[in-house]
């Protein structure tokens, strides 16, 4: 029998599928179509000390083998996560679930990690560092070595539940970053986050978001996120989750060839709600047809 689990910092998941932030709510939505406890664990919406309305509309385009989003991490604040969200999941959600915490300043990312590490459902802390550094002239903290490792180190400094950085892959050396994040404590690696692109109106002679540019997923990514998983994986010595573009069984097998421990599947939850459900009923099938019967042991299978 296909045994499909795997092990993130001490955590054993059933399966290595996890929805990504940004594309799976709180559950709540989800679990209107299935069981979500058949998942590995999923990551919920990015959460900041303050409510967020995010960007103004249009903030999603389409594109042709994906989309664009330039959402703004909407979402209602640490303190109503923690005391709404987090509680209503306790109801039908019985894993730990993955906490993404964002912050446009070093202070405001420690705050949300200590505040959600605090929580008995939260297992890991995946951190965006993607976030515009508001003193630092707006470039994101995940653009440069130092930045990252600096956002690391002050929510390891607040926390000892697994720490996971989300890195940006709008960067000319991920491999720097990755390896400046793990010297500063992180447990464990996500990648790759959106690629910065855009669209235009024909008709109206201007860009299709409001924001001009947005975050492009999608299957079109695939292949840039698997080449960057591939490289990091090898860099470091912590465990990499990978995703971008993640849309079948198939393609996490290939992620976890490249060097992923576990798989995060992020717009294909928009075009398909039970996508990750149908992923995980598919693997052992998957797995099956390629001779794999522990799926935990191909990690890095490819480096070979």
């Amino acid at each position: 029998m296909a045994d499909t689990r795997v092990t993130l910092s001490g955590i054993t998941l059933d399966n290595p599928v996890i929805p990504a932030s940004g594309t799976f709510g709180f559950g709540q939505e989800f679990q209107d179509y299935y069981d979500i406890n058949v998942l590995g664990t999923f990551s919920f919406k990015g959460t900041t000390r303050e409510p967020r309305l995010g960007n103004p509309t249009p903030r999603i385009a389409e594109t042709a083998c994906g989309m664009l989003n330039a959402v703004g991490l909407q979402n209602p604040g640490v303190e109503h996560v923690i005391s709404h969200e987090l509680a209503e999941l306790a109801t039908f959600f019985h894993k730990p679930v993955m906490a993404n915490v964002n912050g446009f300043s070093i202070e405001e990312y420690a705050y949300v990690a200590q505040r959600l590490a605090r929580q008995p459902q939260v297992g890991w802390l995946e951190v965006n560092v993607s976030c515009p550094n508001v003193h630092g002239g707006g470039m994101a903290f995940g653009l440069a070595p130092e930045s990252a490792a600096a956002v690391t180190r002050a929510v390891r400094a607040v926390t000892d539940k697994p720490l996971y950085i989300k890195l940006s892959p709008n960067v000319t050396d991920i491999v720097s970053i990755a390896r400046a994040c793990e010297d500063a404590g992180a447990d464990g690696l996500c990648l790759i986050n959106t690629l910065l692109g855009m669209r235009i109106d024909l008709r109206t002679r201007k860009p299709l978001l409001a924001n001009r540019t947005g975050g492009l997923s999608g299957p079109a990514v695939f292949p840039v996120a698997l080449r960057m998983v591939y490289q990091v994986s090898q860099a470091v010595r912590v465990p990499v989750i990978g995703m971008g573009g993640v849309a079948s069984a198939c393609d996490v097998v290939e992620m976890m060839l490249a060097g992923a421990t576990a798989v995060q599947v992020g717009a294909q939850n928009l075009v398909n709600p039970c996508a990750c459900r149908e992923i995980i009923e598919d693997l052992p099938r998957v797995m099956e047809r390629y001779n794999i019967q522990t799926l935990r042991d191909i990690t890095g299978g490819a480096w070979k």
